[in-house]
């Protein structure tokens, strides 16, 4: 089969995390001026840039991983890039209560949290047939049972009486299934059901919950970790496996930068 006209290149990737050397603004440069978000992944990839952003219309951040010390190299570029407040918290999306003293330091810190980002998450290529029990385990651990931790806590403790907005970082190997994925797959399938179901349980006390579902992403971790099967087809130039892919999997018919 052909390929969709727009596929000609992969976009280079960076083994770095920066803040973007200059921004054109699409929206009103206050547009989320005194807000404040949380945001689970925040120290790379595409929680980063969510952060920077948010950050550039007004915005103040809490970004979270487990990686502390490149939590505070991240929140130092983005407050130079933004002159907005940038809080780095060390926290584990497995433990609830690792989240709940990371939310308790953030509303102590900003006195409110107005928006949720889970985009922590965890993924590796792998065959099913090798995928050990524990791997499929931690992958769903980090994904669903993060992102429905983080989100309890956050509605517990501010948004049930205040309201907010939750965003949840899906995917898009899911949809049709895709080999090597069976882990990730079941996790942001999950987590696509649990947006649904938090949606209608919670808007009536005015939370906003929904995804958004990125295709690969270059310039991110996770590229880093998953992009060698799409660069090894593009070298060998499997054209069927290429058309099927990002006919299916990516909706720009293009690999993004972040």
């Amino acid at each position: 089969p052909a390929l969709p006209d727009r596929v000609t290149f992969l976009p280079e990737d960076v083994g770095t995390d920066d803040c973007l050397t200059s921004y054109t603004y699409i929206y009103s440069p206050d547009l989320l001026k005194d807000q404040v978000a949380f945001i689970t992944g925040g120290g790379s990839g595409i929680g980063l840039r969510i952060a920077e952003i948010f950050m550039r219309h007004g915005c103040d951040t809490i970004i979270s991983s487990r990686n502390l010390d490149k939590l505070k190299e991240a929140a130092k570029k983005l407050s130079a890039v933004s002159g907005r407040r940038c809080l780095p918290l060390c926290v584990d999306v497995r433990q609830p209560d690792s989240i709940a003293a990371a939310v308790d330091e953030a509303l102590a810190q900003f006195g409110r949290i107005d928006i949720l980002i889970n985009n922590a998450a965890g993924n590796f290529l792998c065959p099913a047939s090798a995928l050990s029990f524990n791997g499929f385990k931690t992958v769903l651990e980090i994904d669903t049972l993060g992102t429905f931790n983080t989100s309890k806590l956050l509605y517990e403790k501010w948004f049930k009486d205040h309201g907010g907005n939750i965003v949840n970082i899906s995917a898009t190997l899911q949809y049709r299934g895709q080999a090597l994925q069976v882990h990730a797959g079941s996790a942001k399938a999950a987590n696509d059901a649990m947006t649904k179901h938090l949606a209608v349980e919670w808007g009536p006390n005015g939370v906003r919950v929904n995804a958004v579902a990125p295709g690969p992403i270059s310039g991110t971790e996770g590229y880093r970790k998953l992009g060698k099967l799409l660069i090894f087809v593009h070298q060998y130039n499997l054209r069927f496996f290429l058309s099927h892919f990002y006919q299916i999997f990516i909706a720009l018919h293009r690999v993004c930068r972040v």
